[in-house]
């Protein structure tokens, strides 16, 4: 077993991960740390993805920190851009000294004897297995399976004659080139990589099951810009993220209290961009409310003008398998195809799918309750972050941080080793962890993700305005965490 005992481990060096490593250092400058990164560099989702295009669909100034502006002129930034901005974010706060690249974390044990965290890794390039200790964990590992995606079974996959490719796994030399691509999908990643490739290929079909609601924005934020050019940039970056959090709050808010209204803007807007005689109808009219599922943001038109340049086409029509040549569809007409793209989804892990035992009893997550949405009923000195559905992942990556520091200090403060999410006998699981949100994606894991009740602590709101409330004003000692100040050490 390892010596080493640090007082909080961060797992991933993603954009979460890294954002909670200058939070910890900042608010709370004494406490020892270390960060488990199972890749060899940073930048989690932005240095995995290769595929053409790739780039964020929030807009940097919520998606980026809180105490680092986006200075860039595009807001609808280009995934090396990001991975520029993680980076330097690294570098500025020396946060690379304490990464410890290549360690996947597969598991972690707590011991109410010790009041530690005793975590097991495994070398990516070796094999080997090490122990390292604890006293807190921050499980920043993002939420989806980093060594494959998400891929439906589909029958006569062997027969096809072509190149079949997952986003996730991009292979650099792919060629693409006057060839004919089927991208199976139609969420944030096909509607990147459709106009993307169109210029290239000879045609791209974006095949989907079902349509998904589609807006489309300029890249560039105009007032950000403005604002930049004339005043300081913390003022000008405060200002935009403000201004930005607040339309992003009042959007989804209006899908919520008005979805015809708002279903009758979005469509209007593709006909718009397409012209009276699209089927809008069949291929961008979905049969659910707005935000029952993520909108999908096409930067300055990109996906609108490949329909209109004829290098690209949706359909809407279900696989019935594939072929020697390509697609065929459930209506019985086949899509040729040189290169299938399967853009299919992510399979989703629930804390990185790492193995969690307290007291020598693995935890079920799915049999646990959520409190505030970060914390698990009866799991000890444990927090994750989970981010918006309906707005940018890092504006509750931040917040939790921030909770997570002033909940560090305030145990020093009263001499607490140990903190404990404890429901009383009214708090009971009546909702799922995610409310009102129909992706797959998410369907297909909700079983094993905690339980909210119908009102706080243990709830999970997914909404920012509330989150604020919940993590910066309201009390820590709320009757739902139990702190211990009994004297025990880490041996």
């Amino acid at each position: 077993m390892s010596n080493e005992l640090f007082d909080v481990v961060i797992v991933g060096a993603g954009l979460s991960g890294i954002g909670a490593a200058c939070h910890l250092q900042a608010q709370c400058p004494d406490k020892t740390y270390a960060i488990l990164e199972s890749r060899e560099s940073i930048g989690g989702t932005w240095d995995l993805f290769r595929y053409p295009g790739i780039r964020s669909d929030s807009d940097m100034h919520t998606l980026g920190y809180s105490f680092k502006p986006w200075k860039e002129s595009k807001a609808i930034a280009d995934g090396p851009d990001i991975l520029k901005y993680i980076r330097e974010t690294a570098k500025e706060h020396n946060v690379q000294q304490h990464i410890r690249y290549g360690q996947k974390v597969v598991r972690a044990d707590w011991s109410s004897a010790d009041a530690c965290w005793e975590i097991s890794t495994k070398s990516q390039a070796s094999g080997e297995g090490s122990v390292i200790r604890c006293r807190m964990i921050l499980m920043w590992s993002g939420y989806y399976n980093y060594d494959h995606g998400y891929l439906p079974e589909f029958a006569g996959r062997e027969r096809f004659g072509g190149t079949i490719v997952h986003p996730q796994d991009w292979p650099e030399d792919l060629d693409y080139s006057g060839k004919r691509v089927v991208v199976i999908g139609s969420g944030a990643t096909a509607m990147t990589i459709v106009p993307e490739m169109a210029a290239d290929v000879e045609h791209i079909t974006m095949l989907q099951r079902s349509p998904t609601y589609v807006i489309s924005f300029p890249d560039k934020d105009l007032i950000a810009n403005v604002l930049r050019a004339v005043l300081p940039e913390k003022w000008a970056y405060a200002i935009t993220r403000w201004k930005n959090i607040n339309f992003q709050q009042w959007m989804y808010g209006q899908t919520r209290r008005r979805p015809d209204r708002v279903k009758r803007f979005l469509l209007g807007r593709v006909r718009k961009e397409l012209g009276k005689d699209y089927d809008v109808e069949t291929h961008f009219t979905p049969q659910y409310d707005p935000w029952d599922q993520r909108l999908c943001l096409v930067p300055n038109s990109d996906l609108f003008e490949a329909i209109r340049s004829g290098k690209a086409s949706v359909a809407t029509d279900t696989v019935d398998s594939f072929t020697e040549k390509g697609v065929l569809l459930g209506s019985g007409e086949e899509l040729a195809a040189d290169i299938i793209i399967t853009a299919t989804g992510l399979d989703l892990l629930v804390l990185g799918g790492v193995e969690v035992v307290v007291d020598g009893e693995p935890v079920e997550f799915g049999q646990t309750m959520t409190y505030k949405g970060l914390m698990f009923s009866g799991v000890p000195n444990l927090v994750s972050t989970f981010g918006y559905i309906n707005a940018s992942w890092t504006l509750r990556a931040d917040l939790v941080a921030e909770w997570f520091c002033r909940l560090v200090n305030h145990m020093d403060s009263i001499g607490a080793i140990q903190v404990t999410p404890t429901p009383g006998p009214d708090d009971r699981p009546v909702n799922p962890f995610i409310m009102g949100f129909s992706s797959g994606y998410i369907q297909r894991v909700l079983d094993r993700l905690p339980k909210q009740s119908d009102h706080a602590p243990w709830s999970n709101p997914q909404n920012y305005k509330q989150d604020r409330k919940l993590f910066r004003e309201l009390p820590l000692e709320d009757g739902a965490l139990v702190f211990s100040k009994e004297n025990r050490q880490c041996a």
